[in-house]
């Protein structure tokens, strides 16, 4: 009755198939093997059967994930006539389901077993459809897909006995099932033999295998380890599990330890072109000798101010050429730098400072008023003493590929974010695959759009100055239709960005202005195909990526296949490991999955990083000793990611087992938020979801119930005060107030029935119907885009839920109406009002 979820093998649910498409492999069980299994039968006091039925439950187990598996199994019996029956004497062969757990030891796995079994005789005129009704699984959904059918060779032979249980058929002289997964069992009276039915794409022979080898292992520790847990039992024969680690984990290339330091590589390209351009952001220009001696200089004064190696010193800066500068300065003192958004609220940044403990940290004129209260150096970058130190390469000794390259903040569950050390091995393997891979070279341009305090930044840096190459940096904020005109101008080759943002400078290229992309690297979204098919032909090579900031950002990749029909029925695989690093899918024991079936994706290599800062109990929890790797200091780490392998090796991204989210290519912890709700002194409960209620366009909507009721708290102050102390990427756009939070019959809350939001979820500056052709024209698009139910002519774009890459929507909707459209204005006039007045000054120049 508390079965509330079917158990679907490979996600197989069809149990009313014909038998078509199925294909059968059958297997001769060793007559040495046969005799050990009979023995351990009688030593335990059960049945040969029942030792099968745990066998096929193991195997079920794992490639449905499940610990707590049913599936039916074949009652042969008689009819029992009696006074007043309506039956007959004869034979009858009928389907129950049979419930086994597998969260137990090997030997109580089998009497456990053998007990149910026993007792499901009790039940065997019982109708399948009755004990379907009796579960928690609700029709049409079958509660099982997968059928044990045991029997005594010669006890059922004729096409009658069969053709009177709809569960098997005889077709052709063939016995098939309609179920999509079926295992015969022949116990011949010592010898035993087997046959699995199953359709191709998952394989008879495979599950035989699975089948044979879970028999040997499950009577190995029957008879050598009886107590340990049956989770230990794996069903993967050598050859798949030989597939797994060595076959898709294949691409080792030389170690980081035996490459040249990522600035030894800038420095020698300096010497090397010490006049072409390096960098290039708005007005200012370097050559790779100023950018070099710049570097030199800063690198100088960090040493004097005590940098060396594992120190941290923090940088605050605008994108700019000084950004460039003290990143660089950073690595050649020898130290670890760690980015500081000035977009970030002021408590997060202080935090931040806090938690790193810097040596320093690098400011611009414009950045160091929000580190004022800071208790370490400020460096400024406009101007200062460090000008006037040695422009020379500095030699540092001592300095190894274990020391720390960086510290990245992100999103923390518990309402704090955590900082990512990574090391310098892992940086140096990720710029190797980056630049060899992907091909770099002296003539590619590559535009930088991205936060230096997200991790795909810093390759994006170093790639184009490790191999003469020109880094342009865009403006901010971000601004699709400037980007779009930059990349023309500047003839950019190549771009690294989320799906997201990519997407919007598509939608803004009117005149095939990104004909002149050769590379594009996409990451932290899935990929829409869509977006893939507007670009101008011929397309540039597109890498779809993968990897978490824990793990020195890309650890897969996949070069997307030109003929994007190929992906019409499938998402766009994340690929094979890049060098030297490994990818496993394990379930929850950290047990290797066969392929094909969901698990946990674990991540081991070089570019493992470090740990969390000053988190030794989440360190604990996300990275584990590896198993597979086989030295004693390699690690894995937990992703929390779902993945699954597919046949040709390739890794499939299939979401997230917890509460993180990725929203325009942001790792996002929703409980970082909840937390944050809820420490509002008027909020008692809080819950944040990302909903997708309109296909492609996720938003952060937030539940809250409120304490005292009978006064109601405005969202406009929750909006602010989320402001001030989160990231704009993780302020949600609604706020929903609940009398109470919808809870399970468990008592847990129930996200899946949280409503989606009304009109009053969002700020409102009190409606007013919007006035002249223009604001009415623009309220419907508003409407449209930001998917709400009216917009008065007060109202402001953003704090209905946009952004800018909803903005670049607004104005795709407006060319198409003949109006006049200007991205920029919106976000400096973005009320209704305001920014129709602009446009109708616009349209009337025109």
């Amino acid at each position: 009755g508390d079965v509330d979820e079917p158990t679907l093998p490979f996600g197989l649910q069809d149990v009313q198939g014909d038998g078509s498409g199925i294909e059968e492999a059958g297997q001769l069980v060793e007559a040495d093997l046969s005799r050990r299994l009979r023995a351990q039968a009688r030593l335990l006091g059960v049945s040969a059967a029942s030792l099968y039925h745990l066998v096929w439950a193991q195997v079920l187990g794992k490639v449905s994930g499940r610990e707590e598996v049913v599936f039916g199994t074949v009652l042969m019996g008689r009819m029992q006539g009696g006074e007043g029956a309506d039956r007959a004497l004869g034979m009858f062969i009928n389907t129950l389901p049979l419930r086994v757990s597998l969260q137990t030891d090997v030997r109580a796995g089998v009497t456990t077993t053998h007990a149910r079994l026993t007792a499901l005789l009790g039940h065997e005129h019982a109708s399948l459809a009755l004990a379907q009704r009796c579960s928690g699984v609700e029709a049409p959904t079958p509660l099982f897909s997968a059928l044990l059918n045991y029997r005594h060779t010669g006890a059922i032979t004729t096409t009658e006995a069969l053709s009177a249980w709809d569960g098997i058929q005889m077709l052709s002289g063939e016995e098939r099932t309609n179920y999509p997964l079926t295992l015969a069992v022949d116990d011949q009276g010592e010898a035993f033999s087997f046959t699995v039915m199953t359709p191709a794409r998952i394989g008879a022979q495979r599950m035989c295998g699975y089948v044979r080898q879970t028999l040997e292992r499950l009577i190995e520790m029957l008879e050598q380890s009886p107590q340990a847990p049956l989770h230990q039992l794996s069903i993967l024969p050598p050859g798949e599990r030989h597939r797994l680690l060595a076959e898709f984990n294949a691409h080792q290339a030389d170690a980081p330890r035996q490459q040249p330091a990522i600035q030894a590589s800038f420095e020698a390209q300096a010497q090397r072109t010490p006049d072409d351009l390096a960098v290039h952001g708005g007005a200012q220009r370097l050559t790779y000798r100023q950018l070099n001696e710049r570097a030199n200089r800063l690198a100088h004064y960090l040493r004097k101010q005590g940098v060396e190696g594992d120190s941290r010193v923090a940088i605050c800066v605008e994108r700019s050429v000084d950004m460039v500068v003290g990143l660089l300065a950073v690595l050649k003192a020898g130290g670890g730098y760690v980015p500081l958004d000035p977009a970030y609220p002021a408590e997060r940044l202080a935090f931040m400072l806090q938690d790193s403990a810097p040596v320093a940290v690098l400011t611009q004129a414009g950045t160091r008023a929000l580190l004022s209260d800071a208790q370490v150096p400020l460096i400024d970058l406009d101007a200062g003493p460090w000008l006037d130190e040695p422009d020379h390469n500095p030699h540092v000794t001592g300095l190894t590929p274990d020391h720390l390259a960086y510290v990245i903040y992100t999103s923390g569950s518990t309402g704090l974010p955590k900082g990512v050390m990574v090391e310098r091995r892992g940086l140096r393997n990720l710029m190797d695959w980056y630049l060899e891979d992907l091909a770099f070279h002296a003539g590619d341009a590559v535009l930088l759009a991205s936060s230096y305090n997200f991790d795909l930044t810093q390759k994006n840096i170093l790639a184009p100055l490790m191999v003469g190459a020109t880094l342009h940096l865009a403006e901010e904020p971000f601004n699709p239709g400037a980007i779009v005109a930059q990349v023309a101008e500047a003839g950019i080759t190549h771009l690294n960005m989320s799906p997201s943002a990519f997407h919007a400078l598509v939608d803004a290229d009117h005149q095939q202005a990104l004909a002149c992309l050769k590379r594009v690297v996409l990451g932290g979204e899935p990929i829409q195909v869509a977006l893939l098919e507007k670009l101008p032909q011929p397309r540039p090579t597109v890498i779809n990526s993968y990897g978490p900031t824990e793990c020195s950002d890309v650890v897969a990749w996949h070069i997307v296949d030109s003929h994007l029909e190929t992906y019409r029925d499938q998402s766009i695989p994340i690929g094979r490991p890049i060098r030297n690093m490994q990818l496993h899918v394990l379930d929850h024991h950290g047990q290797l999955l066969p392929v094909g079936v969901p698990g946990e994706i674990h991540i081991g290599g070089v570019g493992v990083a470090r740990g969390y800062l000053n988190r030794p109990e989440l360190n604990q929890t996300r990275f584990m000793a590896d198993p597979f790797y086989g030295q004693a200091d390699a690690r894995l780490y937990k992703t929390g990611d779902i993945g699954r392998w597919l046949p040709d090796g390739t890794l499939q991204y299939l979401g997230r087992n917890d509460d993180q989210v990725k929203i325009r290519g942001f790792r996002i912890e929703l409980g970082e938020i909840e937390a944050r709700l809820a420490q509002h002194e008027a909020v008692k409960e809080a819950a944040v979801l990302a909903r997708e209620d309109v296909l492609g366009e996720k938003r952060l909507v937030a539940y809250f119930t409120q304490y005292p009721a009978d006064e109601a708290l405005g969202i406009e102050a929750l909006r602010l005060y989320l402001q001030a102390q989160l990231p704009a990427f993780m302020v949600p756009v609604a706020y929903v107030c609940l009398d109470a939070m919808p809870l399970t019959p468990n008592g847990k809350l129930d996200r899946k029935t949280l409503p989606a939001p009304d009109l009053g979820a969002f700020i409102s500056r009190g409606y007013e119907a919007p006035v002249g052709d223009t604001e009415i024209t623009l309220a419907q698009l508003w409407a449209e885009v930001l998917n709400v139910e009216r917009v008065g002519r007060h109202d402001h774009f953003f704090e209905l839920g946009g952004h800018s890459l909803l903005a670049v929507s607004l104005m795709e909707r407006m060319r198409q109406e003949g109006m006049e459209a200007d991205v920029r204005t919106l976000f400096e006039r973005p009320t209704l009002s305001e920014y129709a007045a602009t446009t109708e000054k616009m349209e009337i120049v025109l």
